[in-house]
């Protein structure tokens, strides 16, 4: 928000955000990073015997 103050200067600072606490993840949430964590090390995993068998 752009201010200016009685002698004419401009106070441009940023605003703050509201604070807010996470939530646990639902063991929905858990499960999908849990597939997703696999995938992915799988993924790697193949990248990784690829550039083996190539070299």
């Amino acid at each position: 928000m752009n201010t200016i103050s009685n002698e004419g200067l401009t106070n441009i600072y940023a605003s703050e955000p509201s604070v807010y606490y996470a939530e646990y993840p639902s063991q929905e949430q858990q499960n999908r990073y849990l597939v997703q964590g696999a995938i992915a090390t799988l993924f790697v995993s193949l990248l990784i015997l690829t550039s083996l068998a190539v070299s």
